[in-house]
């Protein structure tokens, strides 16, 4: 009977996809790094050798063999690291590189996933530390193996001088690596907490500058430092919990070999004081307890490494093993077709219904902020169709029906926050380099004066999230693109809030002239724009309660008047 315990866990199935899309830089890796490892410790052997042969006969030739057996050992010592680094490290970033985008790609795909709560702060720690930290599985299997190379090879050469020599290093490393590997599940559980407390400060930055300006604006920014203080000092506190497992992970280990080091060291001096092994052996067994550190240091940290590597494959199968909240169907829409809500109850929506018909310019007048934030929602598949009841229609097509990718390459749903990125001005207005309606979306949005006002025109530098730029610059510079992007269906949401009133009226002009033909529907309470549509709607308690065109409507509406009128 299987169970739930008997499957394969999704962090072991990245970690064996890393090991096995990598195997031929790790076999060339673990030669390199295994010929490294012999040749370094076959450097006290060679040491004893000398000693036992080249100085009993005490000739030049037999001097200048052993000298010339050192320089290629010493040479292959230096080549085969740093070729076998070389490979290792490369094959380790490419496929931490290879991770991140596929993390990247989840955060960023149309169809939201089910993350568990995880926010993009994050979804972004995931991409960025734990890629890192699962890539070094790569790294970390061949230097296992050549680590135990160095370890046979010394305790093989032990035991042609002395069996008891090489026992004692083989059952001395058992030893070690018995209390290692108690110790480093300890440091996989905690490296995991740490990893999501960094994580969980991480997403709380994002969310504190996002929110940077509004906090300031009603005094709430001394609150929200204090709750990202708070989560920092937990995430201070594991990573100090972590550091000291770690400290008496590597204390362990290191006062472990250096035991054992000095066991094999007076193990050989007791031998060669009784005679049983000749200097030469003795010179080759103090030297090989030396260099023997390295590598047991190596071999005993390995399994600290496994359980990082683990920890942050685990946490990356949250993000790509979660499933997406829905499955988009197959379909295209028709080109130019209308928009049609039917009876969509989410959120604050009670049954909301309408129809924008094709190359119309509709306006919705919301009374309530919310109700317009669940129709932006509903409209940009932010919410897939199973998380609302009712209908949605582009080109008479129901959008649970259609790949989401068709869906935003026919309706462009422009938010009223949309991001800024770091760059230019021409590169935020047309990221693909593909528009040709570029110049008349500039002019349109009065985005013109700040093109006018810098020498370097639309090459202007953007800073990230637009900070060199005006909160009504940075709307504008939003609306350039999403006329710019000229889609069949155009949906704003709030596209003048932060823009002076005479900006706004021309703003609005501009849009109905250069949208005339094409499907437009905007959601605000701005008086330019409700005049500039062909009819306006009016969005109170989650139902369309009245429509007409706007200067009928402040004719004949009182309360319409209140909510619009400035």
């Amino acid at each position: 009977m299987r169970t739930d315990t008997q499957r394969p866990r999704p962090g072991a199935a990245i970690l064996r996809t890393a090991l096995h899309r990598n195997i031929g830089a790790m076999i060339a890796g673990t030669v390199l790094m295994g010929l490294y490892q012999a040749a370094e410790t076959a450097f006290p052997i060679a040491l004893g050798l000398i000693v036992e042969h080249t100085m009993q006969d005490r000739s030049l030739g037999a001097l200048g063999v052993s000298i010339g057996s050192l320089a290629v050992i010493i040479a292959t010592v230096s080549l085969s690291w740093r070729f076998g680094m070389r490979v290792l490290q490369k094959a380790n970033t490419t496929e931490a590189h290879r991770w991140r985008v596929q993390v990247a790609a989840c955060g960023l795909q149309p169809v939201a996933r089910d993350v568990d709560g995880l926010k993009s702060g994050e979804i972004l720690t995931i991409a960025t530390e734990d890629a890192d930290q699962t890539a070094d599985i790569i790294e970390v299997v061949p230097l296992l193996v050549s680590s135990l190379v160095a370890v046979v090879v010394a305790a093989v050469a032990l035991s042609l001088a002395d069996l008891r020599l090489g026992l004692l290093v083989i059952v001395g490393t058992v030893g070690i690596l018995s209390v290692l590997a108690v110790m480093s599940r300890r440091i996989g559980s905690s490296t995991q907490e740490q990893q999501a407390k960094v994580a969980r400060a991480g997403a709380k930055v994002a969310d504190l500058i996002i929110g940077l300006r509004p906090l300031h604006g009603f005094g709430g920014n001394h609150a929200a430092f204090g709750s990202y203080r708070s989560v920092s000092t937990d995430a201070k506190r594991q990573a100090i919990t972590v550091a000291r497992v770690n400290g008496a992970y590597a204390g362990t280990a290191l006062a472990l070999n250096a035991v054992l080091a000095a066991a094999v060291s007076l193990t050989a001096g007791w031998l060669a004081f009784g005679g049983r092994i000749s200097i030469g052996e003795l010179v080759m067994a103090v030297g090989l307890a030396q260099f023997i550190m390295e590598p047991l240091k190596m071999f005993s940290e390995m399994p600290k490494y496994v359980m990082i590597a683990r920890a942050s494959a685990e946490r990356m199968a949250l993000v790509l093993s979660a499933p997406p909240v829905t499955v988009p169907g197959p379909e295209r829409p028709a080109p130019g077709g209308d928009l049609e809500v039917d009876g969509v109850r989410h959120g604050t929506l009670r049954g909301l219904k309408f129809t924008v018909a094709a190359g119309e310019f509709v306006a919705i007048a919301p009374y309530q902020p919310r109700a317009a934030a669940d129709l932006v929602a509903v409209l940009a598949v932010n919410a897939a169709p199973p998380a609302y009841e009712g209908v949605v229609r582009l080109g008479g097509q129901e959008l649970a029906d259609l790949s989401v990718e068709a869906v935003r390459e026919h309706m462009l749903v422009n938010p009223y926050d949309a991001e800024i990125f770091g760059g230019t001005l021409r590169t935020n207005i047309d990221p693909s380099g593909g528009s040709r309606t570029l110049p008349e979306a500039v002019e349109a949005s009065m985005l013109t004066d700040v093109v006018a006002l810098h020498r370097d025109g639309l090459d202007y530098a953007v800073r990230d999230r637009g900070a060199n730029l005006s909160g009504g610059q940075r709307q504008r510079l939003s609306l350039a693109r999403a006329l710019a992007a000229d889609s069949d269906v155009l949906v704003l949401h709030n596209p003048t809030t932060a823009v002076d009133a005479v900006t706004e009226q021309l703003i609005a002009r501009n849009i109905a002239k250069l949208r005339r033909g094409r499907t437009t529907l905007v959601i605000t309470s701005s008086p330019a724009l409700l005049d500039a549509a062909d009819r306006v709607l009016v969005l109170d308690e989650g139902v369309i309660t009245a429509e007409d065109t706007h200067r009928n409507l402040l004719a004949g509406d009182e309360e319409y008047c209140l909510a619009v009128a400035r």
